[in-house]
C-alpha cells in the first residue's frame, strides 16, 4: 500500500520560518516594522553592476542557461580572486558558481554527509545550516562555541566533546553569523590540525569575509586546502542578495561531486546575475570598502546603545535577553519588540542552547531607522 503523503521525518523536524520574529501567538503586527530579523543590506549594488546594466544586445544568450559550473569568464575571475585574497591555490576545477551561498552550502553538506552521519556545527550558527544538513538526511550536531571558548585549546576541546564515530565534517563560520566574532588564526590552525587528525572535512562559511572590523580574516582553505570547502557570497560582499549568486571553492574532486547536486537542484546560477557579479568583482573594491566603513559605523553605534561589545565583523549583534523574559519566554519578548515596530530573529534558530537570545541585523535598513529601532530595543532591555 502506498505510503501516506506525509513528510519524511527529517524534513518534518525542520523549522519552516527561521527568521520569523515570533513563532506563535501574533496575528497582527504594526504596519511599519523595522526588519532587523533578516541579514540584508539597505545599500543598493554599485552603479554599473545592477541588473539594468546588462542588456541582451550586449550579452547574447543572457536569457539562456550558463554552464552549470558558472560562466567561464566569472570562474576565471574567481580563480584570481581566491588566489589573491584568500591565499590558497585554485584552478578552474576548484570553483563552483551557485544560486546563492545558501544553496551551495546545502549542496556541500549533501555531498559530505550520508544519511545518519553527523556534521558538527559551531554554535550559535547561521540559522539555515541546520536545516541544510537535515535536508540530506544527515544529523546536525550543535557545538556550543562562540560564547564559550576562550583559546585555541578550548576550541578543540569543545569540538572533541561532540565528536563521534559518525562525525564526517565540521562547519565553521567566520566572521560569525550571528555573533559578530572573527575567529583568530591560532584557533583556526588548531581546528584545521584537529580535522586532519580526526579525518574530518571542513565546511567554511566565509560569506562575511569583506566585513571584518577588528582582527584578521583567515580563510580555512589556506590552512587545510586538502579538506576544506569554502563558501562565499556576492549577496553579502556586493549587496546582491536578490540576485542569488554565491560560489564554493575546494579540492577539484570534491567540487565535482558537489556540482552533481547543484546540477540536480538549481542546475545553474542565473545568467544575468553572473554578468553583474563579474562587473562587481572587477570594479567593486571601492564599493566594498565604503560598505564596510558604513556597516562598522552603524554596528558600533548599535552596540553602544545596547551596552554590548562592538562587533568584530559580519552584520549582526547577538543579545542575551534572559533577564527580560517572563512566562511567555522569548516569543513574548519578540512580540513586545514587534509591537514597538522592531522585528528580531529568535536565538533558538541559531542553536538549541540559545532560546533566550535574539539576533539583530544592523544593516537591514538605513542607519537612522536602525538606530531608532535599536533605541526601542534598548529601552526594552533596560
Amino acid at each position: 500500500m502506498p505510503r501516506p503523503p506525509h513528510a519524511a521525518p527529517s524534513i518534518a523536524a525542520m523549522p519552516g520560518t527561521v527568521y520569523a520574529p515570533v513563532s506563535t501567538g501574533v496575528e497582527t503586527v504594526a504596519a511599519s516594522v523595522c526588519p532587523l530579523n533578516v541579514g540584508d543590506t539597505w545599500l543598493a549594488p554599485m552603479e554599473g553592476a545592477r541588473v539594468e546594466n546588462v542588456l541582451q544586445d550586449d550579452h547574447p544568450g543572457l536569457n539562456r542557461y550558463s554552464d552549470p559550473r558558472g560562466l567561464p569568464e566569472l570562474v576565471d575571475a574567481l580563480v584570481e580572486k581566491v588566489r589573491a585574497e584568500n591565499d590558497f591555490a585554485a584552478e578552474r576545477e576548484s570553483i563552483l558558481v551557485s544560486s546563492g551561498a545558501t544553496s551551495v552550502l546545502a549542496c556541500a553538506a549533501g555531498m559530505l554527509a550520508a544519511p545518519g552521519e553527523e556534521v558538527l556545527i559551531l554554535s550559535p550558527f547561521w540559522p539555515l545550516i541546520r536545516g541544510a544538513v537535515q535536508s540530506f538526511r544527515a544529523t546536525p550536531v550543535e557545538v556550543p562555541f562562540y560564547d564559550r571558548v576562550g583559546s585555541a585549546d578550548d576550541a578543540v576541546a569543545a569540538v572533541r566533546e561532540k565528536l563521534t564515530d559518525k562525525s564526517v565534517a565540521l562547519y565553521v563560520c567566520t566572521p560569525s553569523n550571528p555573533t559578530g566574532r572573527v575567529l583568530p588564526r591560532a584557533w583556526l590552525e588548531a581546528l584545521a590540525d584537529f580535522a586532519r587528525v580526526e579525518n574530518l572535512w571542513l565546511l567554511s562559511d566565509e560569506v562575511y569575509e569583506n566585513h571584518v572590523f577588528r582582527g584578521e580574516h583567515v580563510s580555512l582553505g589556506s590552512l587545510a586546502p586538502e579538506r576544506t570547502l569554502s563558501s562565499y557570497s556576492f549577496s553579502k560582499a556586493y549587496g546582491m542578495a536578490g540576485y542569488r549568486i554565491g560560489y564554493l571553492t575546494g579540492p577539484p574532486d570534491a567540487i565535482a561531486e558537489t556540482a552533481k547536486i547543484g546540477t540536480h537542484t538549481y542546475y545553474a546560477a542565473p545568467t544575468p546575475a553572473q554578468r553583474v557579479a563579474l562587473i562587481a568583482l572587477r570594479e567593486g573594491a571601492s564599493w566594498v570598502a565604503d560598505a564596510r566603513a558604513r556597516y562598522q559605523e552603524v554596528g558600533d553605534a548599535a552596540a553602544s546603545l545596547l551596552g554590548v561589545a562592538k562587533p568584530e565583523g559580519s552584520t549582526f549583534l547577538f543579545l542575551d535577553v534572559s533577564q527580560q523574559l517572563d512566562e511567555r519566554g522569548s516569543d513574548g519578548f519578540l512580540a513586545d519588540c514587534l509591537a514597538d515596530g522592531v522585528a528580531l530573529s529568535p536565538g533558538a534558530s541559531c542553536g538549541a542552547d540559545y532560546a533566550s537570545w535574539v539576533r539583530l541585523c544592523y544593516t537591514a535598513a538605513p542607519p537612522d531607522e536602525v538606530l531608532a529601532a535599536v533605541r526601542r530595543v534598548a529601552a526594552r532591555l533596560r
